[in-house]
């Protein structure tokens, strides 16, 4: 019996049991200062009991391990079938460090086991570890890579390993960032997963990559970089931490430290300087830091453990160092503890992103067009992808509508149509101005007009000359209609052609087919536009009418000038210049010695101008209802039969390729399709923590009351009771005794048992309410904790934290203004401590 009081008190000290020194970084509000604060001996004070002679050699394994192992479980599993490679991050524990730290003896020591030793790099490919206490005396090894499964056993997992690695990263020296999985089911290791990597190496040796550096180096930030890893920094104690490539990697991603844990290695070989080291963390290791001492030479992991204990005992400085920081028991406790802090995180995000997105690619899976499998169906799929096309051109060039590409301004076709024609009158008038030239002002007019001339009267100007005149400005103009009709019909093209690939996006072998037709009718419509526009132009050349009252009255507004324009003409000695309406200041020089013919030839140029001012604004106006007249058609009329004849006609056989699915869209929906397997999957995978019963919450108009639970990952019976949580959220902000009175009843009614309620108000236990319905109950009964704060404090929880692992029953908090997040939160907090005290 004394023996096993001394071995149990050694057991303590070894950390094989939680310290009562260790800060349980769960209860953060000083989570945020160091959780392993060292301390010298001087302020410890010196260990009065005597150290044993004898140490138990009991397995490293945490008190709750059988409670977190299911979720462990989950996690793992959600590995194996590989739902990283959908975004999904899962919770990781990533052992990081430089080459010969010491790093795969830390993994050793964990999991009772041998890995490939050597010189250079030991870990060529990414190895995740998990490690399962196992019941059975005999253990359970084997390797998962490459979709292969290959079972070991210890004295030969080593070349097991090195053989994986050389077909996953090659014979050599080379790297890979392939995983192979390593599962160890061994009696007394810790539950834990763990993904160790190629320690870091700057300078490449024979055989290796010259850019070794960067492959290792973008491998651990792949691993390290995500949220969810916690970040397991393996440190010589050699070296100056502040200059280890490894630490430098870890403050890239985790500036403050809080998903850093630090284990330092070789103690035995540099114990000076380190309990300052690890007390001053100039290198800000959030999660604290842990001594340990590995196996050396030929020992047995129990002989290493045996050593490691009595050297923190004995040593005279590395006695020193809190009790809590030493040894790989407490590691394993550690490690074990943050895997389950970072999986109760992580894992209600992780199913809620496994929902999400299952159900984001149902609906994309749904969007795709059917898999047609018969003519009528590829029909019908025809004519609504083609009614959806010709709706959407009713919008867009007709009804001016835009709502479908409202960002796109090319696609609003009326306003860039309008601008077409606004441009297109500009240039008409433009080339007409060319074609007036000031300086020769007449010359031309005069010239027709004296080759024109006949016997007849003298005052009749003849037609011929009009006419002659009327030509030359068409002929000037020609060619700019033709253009305009040329870039209209193009834009149409370009818009008819975004519809189509908007709608039959999902029928690729349709829209050949589509866009062949839209070409074909674009080009007749276009043909008839040319044709159009052949004739008005011709009509123009050839005839001089017009019933538009402005030709008369601009005429009349020129003819005003007449007079004074002939007065400076027949007068040398006046000034040669003039200013006319629409002509501007005009040099008449040369105009002295022409006699008679100029006043002809002057009525002649205001009649052709006012004339051709109305030719003008009769072509745009012309070609503007042609516009309109003719997309109306096209999207009306032309189209449709256009599209029949092409798809649906004897030649076309466009119907009959839409039985043909294309690449694309097989390719996408394979894709859709196995991503929706791996999310169900999955959502079988997290939905198969068994869920405990939970007790309802009596409401009425005093309240209002929200139920979380925390499941419990153990199917069987075990004692205390599952562990259950109800969070009741209170609505108003004071409760009275008749509503605590409800509530107790309630709590009773449903559990048949006693219920004590702690009313924390303000930060003190003002007042404790008993209602004790069965006197025969023990003091062990279940507690209330009531919490009515808006903000609760860290001293508050702590408090009522406590107060429920002493009460080891149903545990109910009653708060006040907190939001569902804050709720779960402080639901997680106490399922932790009750899982840390073993309860």
């Amino acid at each position: 019996m004394g023996g096993q009081g001394r071995s149990s008190r050694s057991q303590n000290k070894t950390g094989l049991l939680k310290s009562e020194n260790e800060e349980n970084p769960l209860l953060s509000d000083d989570s945020r200062q160091k959780p392993n604060r060292l301390k010298s001996s001087q302020d410890q004070g010196v260990e009065e009991e005597e150290t044993p002679k004898e140490i138990v050699q009991a397995p490293i394994i945490s008190s709750y391990n059988d409670r977190i192992r299911p979720l462990l479980d989950v996690v793992d599993r959600l590995r194996h079938l590989n739902i990283t490679q959908e975004g999904i991050q899962l919770p990781t524990i990533v052992v990081v460090g430089d080459q010969l730290s010491g790093k795969s003896s830390v993994l050793e020591s964990l999991a009772g086991i041998s890995l490939p030793r050597g010189q250079g790099i030991c870990t060529r490919a990414p190895l995740i570890m998990r490690l399962q206490n196992h019941h059975n005396s005999q253990p359970e090894i084997f390797l998962e890579y490459g979709g292969s499964i290959v079972s070991t056993d210890e004295e030969h997992i080593a070349d097991a390993i090195t053989a994986a690695t050389d077909a996953i990263a090659g014979k050599g020296k080379g790297i890979s960032n392939n995983p192979l999985t390593l599962i160890v089911k061994k009696k007394g290791v810790p539950d834990l997963t763990m993904v160790d990597l190629p320690g870091i190496t700057r300078v490449p040796v024979l055989g290796q990559p010259e850019d070794i550096y960067e492959q290792i180096s973008k491998i651990i930030m792949d691993f390290i970089t995500p949220e969810e890893s916690i970040i397991l920094n393996v440190l010589s104690a050699s070296v100056d931490f502040t200059t280890c490539e490894s630490i430098r990697m870890s403050q890239r991603v985790d500036k403050t430290g809080q998903r850093t844990l630090a284990v330092v290695t070789k103690v035995d070989k540099s114990p000076e300087g380190l309990l300052e080291k690890v007390n001053g963390d100039d290198v800000n290791i959030g999660l604290g830091y842990i001594c340990v001492r590995n196996r050396i030479g030929d020992e047995s992991y129990e002989q290493a453990r045996v050593e490691e204990a009595r050297l923190f005992e004995n040593h005279p400085l590395l006695s020193r160092i809190n009790k809590s920081m030493v040894g790989i028991p407490v590691l394993a406790q550690k490690l074990v503890q943050i895997q389950a802090m970072i999986i109760l995180k992580c894992l209600p995000d992780i199913v809620r992103r496994i929902n999400h997105k299952l159900s984001a690619n149902v609906d994309d899976l749904n969007r795709l067009p059917q898999n047609l499998t018969s003519v009528p169906e590829a029909i019908a799929s025809f004519m609504h992808v083609f009614g959806s096309c010709k709706e959407s051109l009713r919008k867009i060039l007709v009804r001016g509508e835009f709502d479908e590409y409202p960002d796109e301004t090319e696609m609003h076709s009326t306003a860039r149509l309008a601008e077409m024609l606004d441009k297109f009158s500009d240039e008409l008038r433009s080339k007409s101005v060319e074609g007036d030239r000031k300086s020769n002002f007449l010359l031309e007019e005069i010239n027709v007009l004296e080759e024109n001339r006949s016997i007849g009267l003298p005052n009749f100007s003849p037609r011929a000359a009009f006419l002659t005149l009327l030509q030359k400005k068409a002929k000037d103009i020609y060619t700019t209609p033709f253009d305009f009709v040329d870039k209209m019909w193009n834009y149409i093209q370009e818009v008819m052609d975004s519809v189509l690939r908007r709608h039959s996006d999902n029928y690729p072998q349709l829209l050949s087919s589509s866009k062949r037709a839209a070409h074909n009718v674009v080009a007749k419509k276009r043909k008839l536009s040319v044709d159009w526009v052949t004739d008005i132009m011709e009509m123009e050349k050839l005839t001089n009418y017009t019933c538009n009252p402005d030709y008369l009255a601009a005429w009349s507004k020129l003819m005003a000038y007449q007079g004074e324009f002939m007065r400076i003409v027949k007068s040398p000695s006046i000034p040669p210049k003039i200013k006319i309406e629409v002509f501007g200041e005009i040099n008449v020089a040369h105009l002295y010695d022409r006699g008679k013919i100029v006043q002809e030839a002057f009525d002649m140029k205001m009649r052709i101008t006012a004339y051709w001012d109305v030719v003008l604004r009769r072509l745009v106006d012309c070609m503007a209802l042609h516009l309109s007249f003719s997309v109306q058609n096209l999207v009306n009329k032309d189209m449709e039969v256009e599209f029949i004849n092409e798809v649906m006609g004897p030649e076309g056989n466009g119907v009959k390729r839409m039985l043909e699915e294309s690449p694309s869209v097989a390719k996408k929906r394979r894709r859709l399709m196995s991503s929706i397997k791996l999310f169900k999957e999955s959502k079988h995978v997290v939905d198969s923590l068994k869920k405990p019963t939970s007790y309802r919450a009596t409401t009425n108009h005093h309240y209002k009351a929200t139920t979380i639970k925390i499941r419990n990952p153990q199917p069987q019976v075990i004692e205390p009771p599952p562990l259950q949580f109800t969070i009741y959220k209170i609505q108003t902000k004071l409760l009275t005794s008749n509503q605590l009175d409800l509530l107790t009843d309630s709590a009773y009614s449903q559990s048949r048992r006693s219920f004590r309620i702690f009313d924390l108000r303000r930060g003190s236990q003002s007042s404790t309410l008993r209602r004790d319905f069965r006197k025969s109950d023990s003091a062990r009964l279940p507690q209330c904790h009531v919490l009515q704060k808006s903000e609760i404090a860290a001293s508050e929880i702590r408090l009522t934290l406590a107060l429920a692992v002493a009460a080891h029953g149903f545990v109910a908090f009653f708060v006040g203004n907190l939001s569902q997040s804050q709720c779960r939160r402080l639901a997680a907090v106490a399922f932790f401590v009750r899982s840390s005290a073993g309860i």
